[in-house]
């Protein structure tokens, strides 16, 4: 069953079908403290039609390019009609139930999520099921604002010294293809493509040194704001108009630092309607994920299944001249290469 181990050499998006094969050159993020130095894409997900409790499932690629295959359409089918995923749930009854519970079990659990991937039982066809939100319960969703050097242009703003952090509350959790209600209250719904840090480590007060072995994964977010309600209502706190139900799509998967080639070198990009209103790359990032951590580990404890949303680059709705508003009826798009893409109509 080689053939059908996570390699840290392929990603997909889960909504354009497309594999991008990535060579890891250099895997900043070192070894995992508690997460199994392992190359895996974690999902959640449930059955077509069924409401019940999401399960715990790995995504399955089932090779590398054949020579001559150009990279780029090479492992489409691992999210087409002979895609595969292992149900963790099914494989792993005790540490699978969901997915704080499995990275809470660290070590142990992700070499049963290996011992799952090689055995080739508990297969199901992707057809068959529709992701979740990789994480439906964590602790805490903690985000940094004005981290990109080119969104701090396009503001006008000074390049913050220290990372400026904010939060949203859990019922603003989505998953990668669900619907964004517009809320009645705002006339000014804005789009933020982000790459999110998924903690896999306890830690209070973390060493820079130490603090990227404390990261179990990255996924993609979609930050939908409400600017009215973020930055002219509420007395200038932002949290009302970060945390409306729905406004933090992530997914399509958690994938393992082995598998990212380079976190802080990762193209980000948010779509509207087919049209790329965002593209970047990670390497903007004023403040790096390392020094994130280990900075807001000086106030609070980070726990497994934590989220820290990084912060968006250029582009957004709110710096244009004039301003662009989504609209019921738009379609955003969310995507960071090497991980995937969040596709959420506005309703």
């Amino acid at each position: 069953m080689n053939n059908y181990l996570l390699r840290a050499v392929t990603a997909w998006s889960c909504c354009s079908g497309v594999a991008v094969r990535r060579c890891c050159n250099s895997i900043r993020a070192g070894p995992v403290k508690g997460t199994c130095n392992l190359p895996l894409r974690l999902v959640q997900f449930r059955n077509q039609d069924d409401t019940g409790r999401a399960r715990v499932g790995a995504q399955v690629v089932a090779s590398d390019p054949r020579p001559g295959q150009d990279e780029s359409t090479a492992g489409a089918s691992s999210t087409s009609s002979s895609g595969e995923m292992v149900d963790i749930t099914a494989a792993i009854p005790g540490i699978g139930g969901d997915m704080k519970q499995l990275l809470e079990s660290g070590d142990v659990g992700m070499r049963a999520v290996k011992q799952a991937i090689e055995s080739g039982k508990h297969r199901l066809d992707s057809r068959n099921v529709r992701l979740c939100a990789p994480i439906l319960n964590p602790d805490k969703i903690i985000c940094v604002g004005l981290n990109y050097h080119d969104h701090c242009r396009e503001l006008n703003y000074p390049v913050p010294t220290e990372p400026a952090i904010f939060s949203k509350l859990f019922n603003a959790l989505a998953g990668p293809l669900d619907d964004i209600v517009m809320p009645d209250e705002t006339k000014e719904l804005d789009f933020e493509a982000e790459l999110a840090v998924v903690i896999g480590q306890k830690g209070h007060k973390i060493p820079l040194s130490e603090a990227m072995s404390h990261v179990a994964g990255y996924t993609v977010a979609h930050d939908v704001s409400a600017r009215d309600w973020q930055l002219k209502k509420n007395s200038g706190q932002w949290l009302l108009g970060k945390t409306f139900d729905g406004f933090c799509p992530i997914g399509p998967a958690i994938v393992t630092p082995q598998a990212i080639s380079d976190p802080h070198n990762l193209g980000i990009r948010c779509r509207v309607n087919g049209v790329t209103l965002q593209s970047s790359s990670t390497s903007q990032l004023v403040h790096k994920i390392d020094a994130i951590i280990s900075f807001i580990s000086r106030f609070v404890t980070l726990v497994p299944g934590d989220l820290i949303l990084t912060g968006t680059p250029a582009g957004v709705g709110v710096s244009r001249v004039p301003p662009l508003w989504l609209q019921k009826g738009d379609v955003v798009e969310c995507e960071v290469d090497e991980i995937g893409t969040v596709r959420n109509p506005i309703v």
